[in-house]
């Protein structure tokens, strides 16, 4: 497994910055107002933004308030019931330890959205914070930003995410937040600079910069507006890579562990039914690819949502 974010770098290559204006800072904002709006009614009429969404949203439902879809208690198990195949009051049977099967796979949300989130945000800032600084100011900053990058690139993601997690011996949600942040920053650094270096010699770009703009004031309000679209696109798709990383690393036993649920530790500790009760690694193996599967729909729709050459 690569990094979780650089196999979206190839769908934004070519997007262009949210905006591209030629004329001074008010025709810029115009521009960039307009071509936002213009992504906003494309992706309201798309089946392929609006389904993965909805599914989305209700996933997102059982991480935050997973009593709305079961009252059962994970954790309230009955040996004799193990392995129990579905019912109607348990859809999804009982799992190896006679524990309802359905509430593992409602409660399994919450940690493996949550690490997407949190990682997405982590790469977010800190990639696109020093992407935006590298790409503005270049030279020297430059160099040392892109050799850092380049060093980090050069460490296998899934190997680094293994020795990482090892050596840190207690895994939780948030060490393993911390090491797919540290592991999958890159990616977003090296596409916020170079959306900065095409905006920053644009036309109004100059003029703010003749007016007397700082340089906070130019990054922040002209530059990166214009430069945050494709930084969007691999965000969204970097969720669902996350999610991915997770299960795989729990997977590897690097991950999550008991008593936590989460999709990874179900498919996990049932793997070896598959041929005897297929349903156990069924149900929380669709879950997750359904929700993998949604953010790179919903990526995809906003590239394509975000490019005029592709309208």
């Amino acid at each position: 497994m690569t990094d979780p974010s650089a196999a979206a770098t190839a769908t934004v290559t070519d997007l262009p910055t949210s905006g591209t204006p030629t004329g001074g800072p008010a025709g810029g904002q115009d521009r960039n107002a307009s071509l936002w709006a213009d992504a906003r009614r494309q992706l309201v009429r798309s089946p392929m933004f609006l389904i993965p969404l909805g599914y989305l949203l209700l996933v997102g439902s059982m991480a935050a308030v997973p009593r709305l879809w079961t009252s059962q208690d994970p954790r309230a198990c009955d040996v004799g019931l193990s392995r129990v195949s579905p019912t109607w009051d348990h859809p999804f049977g009982f799992n190896n330890l006679g524990c309802d099967y359905y509430s593992h796979a409602v409660y399994g949300a919450r940690p493996s959205l949550l690490i997407a989130v949190f990682a997405t945000f982590g790469i977010v800032v800190i990639g696109g914070g020093l992407g935006l600084i590298a790409g503005f100011f270049g030279g020297w900053t430059d160099t040392i930003v892109s050799r850092i990058v380049d060093i980090f690139f050069s460490l296998p993601f899934l190997l680094g995410a293994i020795v990482f997690l090892t050596v840190v011996g207690y895994r939780n949600i948030w060490t393993i937040t911390a090491v797919l942040v540290i592991l999958g920053w890159t990616t977003i650094a090296r596409i916020m600079r170079g959306a900065v270096l095409s905006s920053k010699n644009l036309d109004y770009v100059s003029a703010a910069k003749a007016l007397g703009s700082s340089n906070s004031r130019l990054m922040m309000k002209h530059i990166l507006p214009n430069a945050v679209a494709p930084v969007v696109v691999v965000a969204t798709i970097s969720l669902g890579a996350f999610v991915a990383a997770e299960a795989t690393l729990t997977f590897l036993g690097v991950g999550l562990q008991p008593p936590e649920e989460s999709w990874g530790i179900m498919i996990t500790q049932h793997q070896v039914y598959f041929l005897e009760k297929p349903w156990l690694l069924v149900f929380p193996t669709a879950l997750l690819i359904g929700t993998v599967l949604s953010f790179i729909l919903m990526g995809d729709a906003l590239r394509d949502a975000l490019d005029p050459k592709l309208r």
